[in-house]
């Protein structure tokens, strides 16, 4: 074994006149180890929240929107969807109809994102149909082109919506819809359920503007896990929402997914070239950009944060070893009289820091991989779904984080020794044998 390394683990283990030194050590040890872990744990929760919304929002939508600048729509789509589809890196087209509406079910509404869809291009672009949990989609996949006009309720003279059997024997004549899952729980609405979704675009009567509204029937509800998405996302099919907001055959965006999603920019920017003047491209990455860059943040902020426990246990280590020179000096002298070179010594109480340095990280990495794969294999944090968006503290541990942890701890670790070894290298051995 190599002599420094040999002296450096005969002076950690402490004899019983050292049991101070000995106990400074272990809570070195320990501060080093909880530094680690916390460490660990808490990039795992950062990339575990980045991870979790990246694939949530992918699988939600989109990776690059055309939209038409000049005008609300996008006129004569079909041909201009046919061509884009065929461009490099684009892997499925699909056009779509975003507009807020109120939904309503008896005396309880709501605002919602009313989506008109194709289901058979939406599905190749987006992951949210596949989500229905309760009823299907069949309803969405229906040929629409000759599709009976939504039925608008009729007025009585009292003032009174239709009765309800004459609802029951219209049901199967109202256009389906999608509802997400906290927005049917917060409107009492199941399949089979008729809701009232209001048009704020509205129509013009003698009266003057009057709001649209047309009855729907629930066919199925989609639970995605996202709650942004299942609180006020719906979905119906691209004809019905065309007939609801009285726009004709036009859409207000097409929506693409691409083979790479970090080139979604310059992707886009190729589609806006490809489609011509008066459109604008929009990606994932920029619609996101202020949730991401404030987890950037926040890793740095917790790096730094919890670094400081690391730091902290440095501080231990130093005291630790500044002890062990003034308990060991003697010892260091005799060392030195047999022939020892200072170069010798500085490296004993150099290996001794790094030691402990290294036995920290190393329970320190193991305690927060454990502790992180627990915490993400059996979700055991709970959260409020309509603050975080998901209900659950996700935990992603990855490699490379526990690499920069461990170079950093046994660096600061090493820092540490720096002017215990140098003072044990100053002892004079004729000073301190002088008189023993």
């Amino acid at each position: 074994m190599n002599f420094e390394l040999f002296i450096a683990r005969r002076y950690l283990r402490a004899k019983r006149r050292q049991a101070v030194i000995g106990i400074i050590t272990a809570i070195s040890i320990i501060g080093v180890a909880a530094g680690v872990a916390s460490l660990i744990i808490a990039l795992a929760i950062n990339n575990g929240f980045r991870q979790d919304l990246q694939e949530r929002l992918l699988g939600s939508s989109s990776h690059v929107n055309l939209l038409r600048v000049e005008s609300d729509g996008i006129k004569n789509w079909r041909p201009l969807m046919e061509k884009l589809a065929k461009q490099p890196h684009v892997v499925a087209a699909a056009p779509a109809i975003y507009e807020q509406v109120l939904i309503s079910r008896g005396p309880r509404a709501r605002g919602a994102v009313l989506k008109g869809l194709i289901p058979q291009d939406e599905m190749r672009v987006s992951d949210l149909l596949k989500t229905v949990r309760v009823g299907s989609i069949d309803a969405l996949k229906e040929a629409d082109a000759g599709a009976r006009p939504p039925q608008q309720p009729r007025a009585t003279p009292d003032g009174q919506a239709d009765s309800m059997q004459a609802v029951q024997g219209r049901v199967t004549a109202m256009p389906p819809i999608i509802l997400g899952k906290d927005m049917a729980d917060s409107l009492g609405a199941g399949v089979g359920s008729v809701v009232l979704v209001t048009s704020p675009q509205g129509e013009l009567t003698p009266f003057g503007m009057v709001p649209k509204y047309y009855r729907f029937r629930v066919e199925g509800i989609f639970n995605s896990g996202f709650y942004d998405y299942d609180y006020s996302w719906s979905f119906t099919r691209l004809a019905d929402a065309q007939r609801l907001f009285g726009i004709g055959d036009e859409i207000s965006v097409l929506e693409f997914k691409v083979d790479d999603i970090y080139k979604a920019g310059e992707i886009g920017r190729e589609l806006e070239n490809a489609a011509g003047t008066g459109f604008m491209a929009t990606n994932w990455m920029e619609q996101n950009k202020a949730i991401f860059r404030a987890l950037r943040l926040e890793r740095l902020v917790t790096f730094i944060t919890i670094g400081l426990i690391v730091f902290v246990a440095a501080l231990n280590i130093l005291i630790s070893l500044i002890m062990m020179v003034m308990e060991k000096t003697r010892d260091i002298a005799v060392l030195m009289s047999m022939g020892t070179r200072k170069a010798q010594v500085r490296r004993i109480f150099v290996a001794q820091g790094v030691l402990i340095g290294i036995i920290g990280t190393a329970i320190g990495l193991v305690l927060g991989y454990l502790l992180s794969w627990a915490g993400g294999h059996y979700h055991v944090l709970s959260l409020a779904p309509e603050v975080y968006s998901i209900d659950y503290v996700p935990f992603a541990p990855r490699p490379l984080d526990g690499v920069v942890v461990a170079v950093v701890a046994i660096g600061i670790s090493l820092v540490a020794t720096i002017y215990p070894s140098w003072s044990a290298s100053r002892i004079l051995p004729a000073e301190a044998l002088r008189y023993e």
